[in-house]
């Protein structure tokens, strides 16, 4: 499975240990942002157009709080990110929202908390069904 990954400055030291843990995990990972993006948005926005311009189903976002990212990916549409600070809730992102990438932030979640929450997250597909109602009428937002 292809991953796409992205942070900013306050993020970086995550997502390096967090791309080693994919790769030691045999995932294909692409990372958008080898050098630290300058801010959250810059960083979200990379990710967020690998996903939507190439296909991609899963993708994680790292910043200080998680909520910057989040907000900032959201804004495009097409595009669901979440954030997540525990399993539960990367697990029920992706079954029934559909989240295309979550969002973590460093200043929050440790580094075995952070390697747990992307297992959830990786592992879990989408529902789909009666859930997607919810998404389409995302989509019809303006």
């Amino acid at each position: 499975m292809k991953v796409v990954i992205g942070s900013d400055k306050a993020g970086f030291t995550l997502k390096e240990k967090v791309k080693d843990y994919l790769k030691a995990h045999h995932y294909d990972v692409l990372d958008v942002t080898p050098e630290p993006a300058e801010d959250f948005v810059e960083s979200s926005l990379k990710v967020t157009h690998e996903v939507l311009d190439n296909g991609i189903k899963k993708a994680i976002m790292f910043d200080e709080y998680g909520v910057g990212s989040a907000m900032a990916s959201n804004k495009v549409k097409g595009m669901v990110t979440a954030n997540v600070n525990e399993e539960r809730t990367a697990h029920m992102t992706a079954m029934h929202n559909g989240a295309k990438a979550i969002a973590l932030g460093s200043g929050i979640v440790g580094e075995k908390l952070a390697y747990s929450i992307v297992q959830h997250y990786l592992d879990t597909e989408y529902a789909g069904g009666r859930h997607q109602v919810r998404l389409n009428m995302l989509e019809e937002m303006i």
